[in-house]
């Protein structure tokens, strides 16, 4: 997929992004033999933001401003 998603499949996206656990979360501990599996997921998120041109780190910030914590740089 390398077309540029319509706004508000983006912005669905980028909500979905925010619930979505971490990499560093996932292991084979929690997640079992699927974990592979739940990584590839989150990277193809990942990309999808990136090829929208959306930060995925700053896609929090985004949805949940009220929650995140102010820049101190």
């Amino acid at each position: 997929m390398s077309e540029k998603m319509n706004e508000d499949a983006l912005y669905a996206l980028k909500i979905a992004f925010t619930y979505m656990p971490k990499a560093i979360e996932v292991t084979k501990y929690e997640y079992g033999e699927r974990y592979q599996t739940v990584l590839s997921h989150i990277e193809a998120v990942r990309e999808t933001l990136l090829i929208n041109d959306v930060d995925p780190e700053e896609v929090d910030g985004d949805i949940n401003p009220e929650y995140t914590p102010n820049s101190t740089y």
